[in-house]
């Protein structure tokens, strides 16, 4: 089992989160208040339109903008919960088609939904009308009537022990154990189906006496979730650098699993708690597009808005034996992390990896495995398909909020998304153009103001641009500096 920690800092603007295994950062979140998540939450919703062509309905959910529901996720069951009743050895069996959305719901219906995925843009929602509450041990399915534990604990005696518990419970739907669930006693477990019982029950309560639309259950604060998802038996200490939130974590504790409120650690300096703690520093490397491995190798990630993509590299590893041995370990140094960083920077949908080309099958078979292994321990769901003759992998993962990229920073006002500007040679080349044209108009001398950087440039490395323009098309050109200017912004003025 690996060591972890968990640090927690709190402010009225924003929760974070960090998670480190055995040393390493592999978790970090930032929930900013003003935009908090709203997965998890239930709504009594209004259908506001169908779309047979999508196959989907936009519900009101009260929120602004509708949510989107796919018919898959208004049907039976969903796909996705059928998958976590399987144990290693089953296999999904083939969707059936589902009914046509037209055939499940109407214009003006009222329907309870819960959202999976926040709206990103001008999109709204993503909803399910397969509810799950997720308590400290168990998640509740009160749609669903199996009963299953966790694929990640993996001995097959305590996965007998916790399925004959759950079994035996007399309250209807669907319970699965959690990971953190492994190790508990019937008490435990029982204490978490009443609560998580009795939250359905409220649920269906409010849900009778609302009118559409309205907001039944609200998720857990960022903080607490954060607790109950995170802080298991592997982790051994969990900073918080605030005197109300360590409180809250604390009585919470007290009435889930009082056995780890020792855990739980008040960080009372003025200094930043993920500063002192060398997350702050560790995050601004790991989130660098390129990301160097111990060996010399590295990894280049480049995020899209199609697709996630990322090349493995040998960078200034050279090895000490064959080409084919040096490749195979780079690759295989590469597993762990592109895991990590798919956890860390929160990196969903679809997701290429481009090994170094690896001529032994054999090899290739033990790098894909290698993955397939490391990827278990993600707690996100992920589907991988075979590697390529030329050591491409292809996996989709579940994506329920925004990448921490995408929650940190913003697209470039200059280049757009691109991640590239104007070479100096470009800018100097349109400020030619652009002065010729002043000089068809008759102009004989004009003052140029431009970025420090493209001055030094067209007084050096470019000097000769601005000979020709004196000694061939007879203008004078007087240069300005303005530091304030983007490097491809100029301005003529004669």
């Amino acid at each position: 089992m690996s060591e972890a920690a968990l640090y927690l800092g709190v402010n009225p603007f924003e929760t974070r989160v960090a998670l480190r295994e055995n040393g390493r950062l592999v978790t970090y979140r930032v929930e900013r208040h003003r935009s908090s998540s709203r997965v998890g939450n239930l709504y009594k919703g209004r259908v506001t339109r169908l779309l047979p062509g999508m196959q989907a309905a936009f519900i009101d959910i009260g929120e602004g903008r509708d949510g989107f529901l796919y018919v898959r996720e208004a049907g039976a069951v969903a796909d996705d919960y059928a998958e976590l009743f399987l144990d290693e050895d089953e296999e999904l069996a083939p969707p059936s088609p589902p009914p046509a959305i037209d055939d499940l719901l109407r214009e003006g219906q009222e329907i309870l939904v819960q959202v999976v995925k926040d709206g990103l843009g001008s999109k709204g929602a993503r909803l399910t009308s397969h509810i799950s509450l997720p308590g400290r041990f168990l998640v509740y399915l009160p749609t669903v009537q199996q009963r299953g534990v966790s694929r990640r604990i993996t001995d097959e005696e305590e996965r007998e022990r916790l399925r004959a518990i759950v079994e035996a419970f007399d309250e209807p739907g669907g319970w699965i154990v959690r990971t953190a669930g492994e190790g508990q006693g019937p008490a435990e477990l029982e204490a978490d189906r009443r609560d998580l019982a009795g939250a359905w029950h409220r649920i269906r309560e409010a849900a009778e006496r609302s009118r559409a639309p309205a907001l039944l259950h609200r998720e857990l604060s960022p903080l607490l979730r954060a607790v109950r998802d995170l802080l298991t038996e592997s982790v051994r200490e969990c900073w918080v650098d605030d005197v109300e939130a360590y409180r809250e974590i604390v009585e919470f504790l007290e009435q889930r699993d009082p056995t780890l409120v020792g855990r739980v650690k008040l960080y009372r300096r003025s200094a930043d708690l993920m500063a002192a703690f060398g997350i702050e520093a560790e995050l601004e490397k790991a989130l660098r597009p390129k990301v160097w491995l111990k060996s010399g190798g590295y990894l280049v990630v480049n995020q899209t808005e199609a697709l996630v993509a990322i090349d493995v590299n040998t960078g200034r590893f050279v090895g000490n034996s064959s080409l084919e041995d040096t490749v195979t370990r780079i690759n295989l140094e590469a597993v762990k992390e592109i895991v990590r960083q798919l956890r860390l920077r929160d990196l969903g949908g679809i997701v290429v990896i481009d090994f170094i080309d690896m001529e032994d099958r054999q090899n290739r078979a033990v790098v894909y495995e290698a993955l397939e292994r490391e990827l278990k321990s993600d707690p996100a769901r992920s589907q991988l398909l075979p590697m390529s003759d030329i050591g491409l992998v292809q996996l989709t993962r579940k994506r329920t909020r925004p990448s921490l990229d995408r929650t940190l920073s913003r697209e470039c006002p200059y280049c757009h998304g691109s991640g590239r500007i104007k070479s100096f040679q470009t800018v100097c080349l349109e400020i030619r153009r652009a002065i010729l044209g002043y000089a068809e108009a008759g102009a004989r001398q004009i003052t140029l103001v431009v970025h420090p950087e493209i001055s030094h440039y067209l007084q050096g490395s470019f000097r000769e641009l601005l000979r020709e323009l004196e000694e061939i098309h007879g203008i004078e050109v007087i240069l300005r500096e303005n530091p304030l200017f983007h490097q491809e912004q100029y301005e003529i003025v004669e």
